[in-house]
């Protein structure tokens, strides 16, 4: 099929990075159409002059019209809310940190999204992220490879790390083999209305938003000690004496008569495990950061210093249940040169894989920081994002 009668339906968020997307694609020749979802209403916990989502969709529009192409908007608050909000609420109450943006991407962008784009007659669907995807061939068969973007302090595939075969057969990166710079010099050399327009820093469609704020619509304030926990616990004590991997991988556990009263917090489900910030304790000699949330006794565990041990674990563990593999290759233990993150922007760590009853163990060289449940691990070989998981 030719590129003029190959429709691509692009996720118009507004910004430089989908305008440029949906430029390149239209250079090139593709039957292109711009839509934009509205995923949130309620601006009462957004800072709407960071991130308002109507002058989102103003922008969008008319780089669609300064591209000639059609533009929508389409509504997709409830399901947005049903699926990604909901989940936010019920991981925090749990005591975990949830990543909605890494679930927006599956169940929103790369699903809901891609359901309405074919209905619109689409052959493919693009975005802006920076990664890349590559296609080879097994007994007769297409795989669908999921890399990283050029720009390594852009890349993105983290973000995407629960994607499908389908899914990702489905997609275009126009954006992910350039550089940031690359991008917004051809916005400006465009006259692209978002060429300069800043990076939003929000949860995906939604914008920045103030998260206490946010989470307090459905979890209460409640009062609660803040524990001093000393660097030299016996449970830093035992863990650098154990050799076994299933134990290695279990959080520290602390009582709270072994530690010293410090303070009150206003409710241990809007913690997380390395924060530094919403204490609101001072007089220590070094800063406070929270190295344990104890969400059924509602206690906030803490430790003096960066560096402090309760930050730091070198083995953590995804349920069978919970590991995701992007391709068909599941026997990942045997792979070598092995790399993961945790997060969006943490560079690639070397790691191990251990698969042991009903859990895979990720054991990493350098014991990794803030390893907390919920989040999300992406395990890399090469470049190429092979598998994820949410971390027990």
């Amino acid at each position: 099929m030719s590129k003029s009668k190959t429709r691509v339906v692009v996720a118009m968020s507004g910004g430089v990075d989908s305008s440029v997307a949906a430029y390149i694609l239209k250079q090139e020749g593709y039957d292109v159409v711009g839509i934009f979802m509205k995923n949130w209403h309620d601006s009462s916990v957004t800072i709407s002059k960071d991130c308002p989502w109507l002058e989102d969709s103003y922008d969008a529009m008319l780089v669609c019209e300064k591209l000639s192409i059609p533009f929508q908007v389409i509504d997709l608050s409830n399901d947005y809310k049903n699926k990604i909000v909901d989940y936010m609420f019920n991981e925090y109450k749990k005591g975990n940190t949830p990543n909605p943006d890494i679930l927006c991407n599956r169940e929103i962008k790369f699903d809901l999204f891609l359901k309405l784009a074919l209905k619109l007659g689409a052959d493919f669907i693009a975005t802006g992220h920076y990664a890349q995807t590559k296609e080879s061939n097994c007994k007769g068969e297409s795989i669908f490879h999921l890399i990283s973007g050029k720009d390594n302090s852009k890349d993105q595939s983290y973000f995407l790390c629960q994607l499908n075969q389908y899914q990702l057969s489905k997609t275009i990166f126009p954006i992910g083999n350039l550089t940031k710079k690359h991008v917004r010099k051809i916005a400006k050399d465009n006259n692209l209305i978002t060429a300069e327009k800043k990076d939003s820093q929000g949860l995906c469609f939604i914008g920045k938003v103030k998260l206490p704020d946010f989470l307090q619509q459905k979890l209460r304030p409640k009062k609660g000690d803040v524990v001093l926990i000393d660097k030299n616990h016996k449970e830093f004590v035992k863990n650098a004496e154990l050799n076994d991997i299933e134990s290695l991988s279990k959080p520290y556990c602390y009582d709270p008569k072994e530690g010293k009263i410090i303070g009150l917090h206003n409710g241990a489900h809007f913690y997380t495990i390395g924060q530094r910030k919403g204490l609101s304790i001072g007089g220590m000699e070094k800063p406070l950061y929270v190295i344990n949330n104890d969400v059924k006794k509602n206690i906030i565990y803490v430790g003096e210093g960066s560096n402090h041990p309760g930050l730091f674990r070198s083995v953590l563990r995804v349920s069978s249940k919970k590991i995701h593999f992007l391709s068909t290759e599941k026997q990942v233990m045997n792979k070598k040169e092995l790399k993961a993150r945790i997060r969006y922007r943490q560079g690639l760590q070397d790691v191990s894989v251990i698969k042991k009853d009903n859990f895979y163990y990720f054991k990493f060289i350098k014991p990794q920081k803030s390893i907390t449940k919920g989040q999300f691990i992406a395990l890399y070989q090469n470049l190429e994002l092979i598998c994820s998981g949410v971390i027990d």
